[in-house]
């Protein structure tokens, strides 16, 4: 089975991956899709219609998301129907409205989101849950205050981008010495994201007694931050190291400071793993980067089972018994045998109605149900 996309890699340019479980599971042309023939894969009638909506397709990162997303459903045609859409660059917020309003009038069954801005794009997440359609929110966790407001929840799927950032951070201070000047260059301030990926920066220079002597945004894009770092090195030369929030912005930095001259003195870390940074990676122009799995991020976290069209766990009502099993002996350890189930939901009934069965069932008959697994498995390893 594979695991959940909850595993965090720190990509170094000697090539060291180093395998964190972060307890998370990224960021930020446009193509509007709304027929088979234009970003649209059919699925059997009747079937769920899912539309993924991401930020700027300009985005390598994104671009990946994108190719995981239509790989699953190339699998899975029969299960779901896709639609997948992005917006020309990163600050078009409105582009990211009317793309969940025109998904709401084609009423589809569930809206996976990336969104562009943490606030402005809830109003409209919104009109679709009132509409029932299922909203999920990947990537760039919407604002949990204005949800409140609002009295929803909505679900998120993504990376704990503080901890990820900080990771980063910590490598790029080992080949730095305490009170080196360093900057960030960090997302759009609005995003969720970015704020989590600037405060674990700041995290790791300041517990390594770096001087963070300047941070500006560069909107996640390349030739934004090209402008911002070239301006940095211009206004502090004894910079040693650039913090970049994501990749894109990495390219830019590195573009900027081999002009200057500086490439070879300077260091250049990101965040994203896009294949673009994995080249500046193996000539050692980028220090460092971290790997949050862009092709499984909008696909295995929604649901585990083998026949939902959304998830890759591939789990068995088999499993699900088993994992009761091994609950309530948790639970009669730590809790006095108390167990609280909660039914979250699931996108093939079949496949719900039956895991939410054998869960009931072990629940009632755990002795007996353990000792009927035990001698299938006996009978298993005899016929082997």
């Amino acid at each position: 089975m594979r695991g959940p996309s909850g595993s965090l890699r720190i990509v170094s340019a000697s090539m060291i991956a180093v395998a964190l479980i972060a307890g998370w599971a990224g960021c930020g042309g446009e193509q509007t899709a709304s027929s088979p023939g234009a970003g649209e894969a059919p699925a059997t009638p009747g079937n769920p219609r899912v539309a993924l909506i991401m930020k700027s397709l300009a985005n390598e990162f994104f671009l990946t998301m994108e190719e995981g997303v239509k790989a699953h459903q190339a699998a899975n045609a029969a299960a779901y129907a896709l639609i997948a859409q992005g917006i020309k660059d990163e600050r078009d917020v409105n582009r990211q409205v009317q793309l969940v309003e025109q998904m709401v009038a084609q009423d589809v069954d569930a809206i996976v989101i990336a969104p562009a801005d943490s606030k402005l794009l809830i109003a409209a997440c919104q009109k679709a849950m009132d509409a029932g359609i299922v909203v999920v929110n990947i990537d760039n966790k919407f604002d949990s205050g204005v949800l409140a407001e609002r009295g929803i929840a909505i679900p998120f799927v993504g990376p704990d981008n503080r901890k990820g950032a900080r990771l980063v951070g910590e490598y790029l201070a080992g080949k730095l010495s305490p009170g080196d000047p360093v900057a960030i260059v960090e997302g759009i301030p609005t995003a969720f994201n970015a704020i989590q990926r600037k405060l674990g920066f700041e995290d790791a220079m300041n517990a390594a007694g770096m001087q963070i002597v300047a941070a500006q945004s560069g909107s996640w894009e390349t030739s934004k931050a090209n402008q911002v770092v070239s301006a940095m090195i211009t206004e502090n030369p004894g910079i040693k190291a650039f913090l970049c929030a994501n990749d894109s912005m990495a390219l830019g930095a590195v573009a900027a400071l081999r002009a200057a001259g500086k490439l070879d003195t300077v260091k250049v870390v990101g965040f994203d793993n896009i294949s673009a940074a994995q080249e500046l990676l193996q000539k050692g122009e980028i220090a460092a980067t971290a790997d949050q799995h862009a092709e499984h991020l909008q696909v295995e976290q929604i649901d585990a089972h083998v026949r939902d069209p959304l998830g890759s766990l591939e789990l068995t009502e088999e499993d699900f018994a088993w994992a009761t099993l091994r609950l309530m002996e948790v639970a009669d350890t730590h809790a006095r045998g108390r167990v609280v189930s909660v039914l979250e939901g699931g996108y093939d009934l079949q496949g719900l109605a039956g895991s939410v069965g054998v869960h009931l069932h072990a629940l009632m008959h755990g002795e007996s149900l353990t000792a009927q697994m035990e001698e299938q498995s006996d009978d298993e390893d005899d016929e082997t």
